[in-house]
């Protein structure tokens, strides 16, 4: 009998995305342990990565005290819409079982630092973080609550911008959310907005811009059109930083950028800024 063996079932390889980050500024491989228990935050580079919503939430509430609402409030086929790939109905019922979400923000009740507030954070893995007619319904219905509730309004967006395919009822939705915060501004309450990467298209140009404080991670990108698109209109080329955080704080378009890691806190400080 042979020294040797062959084992009759292949050696389970994990494959290195199931063992490792790979950071998309710098390429370096962090293990994905640390790269989670760092808040998704390179520790070469400092790269800010994405959140899921969920994360969001966790990170800005105190512990145990977010709780989740309008979960019901979904999206709208109104249009029957399709296209070359497919039903609107098929490939968003596809982002809901990949995410656990029913819309592109996750809205609910939570405290921070021991000040109730009304928390809305946009999830980027839900079809772009796109803007559609659930998601501006869930913003209206948020905003009511911080004006029954006399709570303080905050809001995490990630978004590359309107749903397309749910037409020009998407397109409504930059003045529905830009009308509620408005009414969260006359009722005397604050709306503080943290722009994570990335945030544009209508949502830029509608609720995530109208912050009585802006705030965003660093290296963020936040801009409407694509860098592309407006240098072949202006037949122009734009500076390397365009369209980061840095240049929106150098051009006074936010007000502070915050590591990840001190958002919260600088939240909270804001807040008591505010008289809560």
């Amino acid at each position: 009998m042979s020294w040797y063996v062959k084992p009759e079932t292949p050696a389970k390889i994990p494959p290195a995305k199931a063992l490792w980050e790979i950071c998309p500024r710098c390429r370096a491989y962090v293990p994905r342990k640390e790269w989670k228990d760092n808040g998704s935050i390179c520790p070469r580079c400092n790269y800010h990565g994405r959140l899921k919503a969920r994360e969001r939430a966790e990170l800005l509430s105190d512990a145990g005290t977010f709780k989740e609402m309008f979960r019901e409030v979904s999206y709208s086929d109104h249009l029957s819409f399709r296209d070359a790939s497919g039903p609107y109905v098929e490939k968003v019922e596809a982002a809901i079982g990949k995410t656990g979400e029913t819309e592109s923000i996750l809205t609910g009740s939570a405290a921070m630092g021991g000040i109730p507030v009304a928390l809305g954070a946009m999830d980027f893995a839900f079809m772009g973080g796109s803007l559609g007619t659930g998601t501006g319904e869930r913003i209206a219905r948020l905003c009511e609550f911080a004006m029954e509730e006399r709570r303080p309004l905050v809001i995490c967006s990630a978004s590359g911008g309107a749903r397309m395919q749910e037409g020009i009822l998407s397109l409504m939705q930059m003045a529905k959310t830009a009308a509620a915060v408005r009414r969260v501004k006359d009722a005397g309450l604050p709306y503080i907005s943290v722009l994570t990467d990335p945030t544009t298209g209508g949502v830029s140009a509608s609720f995530a811009m109208l912050g009585d404080i802006n705030i965003t991670e660093p290296r963020t990108l936040i801009g409407f059109a694509g860098r592309r698109v407006i240098e072949n209109t202006i037949r122009q080329k734009l500076p390397a930083d365009f369209q980061t955080a840095e240049y929106l704080l150098d051009h006074g378009f936010a007000d502070s950028i915050v590591e990840r890691r001190e958002l919260k806190a600088f939240i909270v400080k804001m807040l008591h800024y505010f008289g809560f």
